[in-house]
């Protein structure tokens, strides 16, 4: 048996980045900052959120920076080779498979952008 399951609950880095592609696909990405209950004053854990289809489209419309979301999806590891040096390079991101909008509009209006603070 094996289980690859992650959930988080925390406030989008960035603005939602989505692209379309000649297939009809839609991908969304997002950055998602998690605090850990016992270590605030370490600072948020970052994650790379990759969000696919009708949950991409809802993403981009509905979040900006700031917005407080839960994340239900699966971690997988992208690689990739560098241009330049030629070292294999890879890092871990998150394919979100159920996103929940958790903060009111309300919220998001209040978030100060040019605040990193969340």
């Amino acid at each position: 048996m094996s289980l690859n399951i992650v959930n988080l609950v925390g406030r989008t880095g960035t603005d939602p980045e989505i692209r379309y592609f000649d297939s009809g696909s839609v991908k969304c990405r997002l950055t998602l900052a998690v605090n850990r209950i016992r270590r605030r004053d370490e600072g948020p854990d970052w994650f790379e959120l990759e969000i696919w289809g009708k949950t991409a489209e809802i993403a981009a419309n509905y979040t900006k920076k700031g917005s407080l979301i839960g994340v239900q999806g699966s971690l997988k590891i992208d690689t990739w080779s560098d241009r330049n040096t030629g070292v294999n390079r890879s890092k871990p991101i998150i394919r979100v498979d159920r996103l929940d909008l958790l903060g009111s509009k309300r919220d998001n209006e209040g978030y100060n952008s040019d605040n990193d603070e969340f």
